[in-house]
């Protein structure tokens, strides 16, 4: 029997909190040596373009695949959404399916859970913290959720091209977090702020490195591909730079390559992947003066570990519908 998890039964059981400690895990795992995580695979379809993201992680006993696909023209023709994803779990021991479900708001979550991870190891732990939100979309919303449950964060300034998507952000997130939430009036305002977290569509710089203040810690989310960046060659070259793979930031991540690539910086300049530093084999922040900065680009491992933390909190809490395939 196969285990089907739409997209409120996954809504209903995946909490942020446990999703940090999933993907804390899988990252550990990524630097211990015991997972598996091949390069994500694309297909491009006449209209749109297939990704496949495998992975195995040894010690959590997870296995499966997430299938991504975007395709431009799903709204005008089809009245369907651009993004399609499905998490697949597997069993281990046996290979077989055990589970699908929705992948879209575990993503999401996922992603703002790598983040919170981050901040855990690298941003000031001090009480009365503020966050800047570049964005207020569904990823910019888990990136507050994330930061906020690993600091103690009680107020938020959010900025975004779209004022009705500020404003609907704040009126979900206040009640969601219970902490004073604001609309920034500038893109500066925000440099202001402890935690900084950029989850936009936008290719280009957000705001100017040379105005970063001392301390900020920064969670680069939106960019993912070599020609487009939310942070500019300042923001690198003053922060110490953690990826979540070496590989995919100088595979997809313009924020690092396109410094690298006006020899502003050497390849040097990227200090660890998460795990290093979540296993000691790297410091941290090492005082309450450096920038740190991760860049996120996202990772099988993170899809499967949450998705098998989702699958075994289905089972326990009797959610979804099991069908014979």
């Amino acid at each position: 029997m196969t285990l089907i998890l739409n997209r409120k039964d996954v809504i209903s059981i995946l909490e942020m909190k446990d999703c940090i400690t999933a993907v804390e895990s899988a990252f550990r795992e990524m630097a211990n040596g015991t997972a598996v995580l091949p390069l994500r695979t694309g297909i491009k379809p006449p209209d749109g373009i297939s990704l496949y993201m495998p992975a195995y992680l040894k010690e959590m006993g997870a296995l499966g695949c997430k299938i991504v696909t975007v395709y431009k023209n799903n709204p005008s023709k089809f009245n369907l959404p651009t993004i399609f994803g499905k998490v697949l779990i597997q069993n281990p021991e046996t290979g077989d399916v055990v589970c699908i479900m929705d992948g879209g708001y575990l993503t999401a979550v996922r992603t703002g859970a790598a983040s919170g991870v981050a901040a855990k190891f690298l941003a000031r732990d001090e009480k009365n913290m503020t966050a800047g939100i570049f964005g207020a979309g569904v990823q910019a919303k888990t990136q507050l959720w994330a930061v906020c449950s690993v600091r103690d964060i009680t107020k938020a300034f959010i900025y975004d091209i779209s004022d009705e998507a500020v404003e609907k952000f704040i009126s979900e997130m206040k009640q969601k977090l219970n902490i004073e939430i604001s609309k920034a009036k500038s893109p500066a305002e925000l440099l202001e702020t402890d935690i900084i977290c950029t989850a936009t569509t936008c290719a280009k710089p957000l705001f100017d490195g040379t105005k970063l203040k001392n301390g900020t810690h920064i969670n680069g989310v939106g960019s993912h591909s070599p020609d487009a960046r939310e942070l500019d060659t300042e923001t690198i070259r003053r922060s110490k730079f953690v990826g979540d793979s070496m590989e995919a930031c100088f595979n997809e991540a313009g924020d690092i390559m396109i410094p690298v690539k006006e020899n502003a910086i050497t390849k040097e300049h990227f200090y660890a992947e998460i795990g290093e530093i979540i296993t000691d084999r790297k410091k941290g922040r090492l005082n309450n003066e450096e920038i740190t900065l991760f860049k996120s680009n996202g990772l099988a491992i993170q899809d499967v570990a949450t998705g098998k933390l989702v699958y075994e909190k289905a089972l326990k809490a009797g959610i979804g519908k099991q069908v014979e395939i």
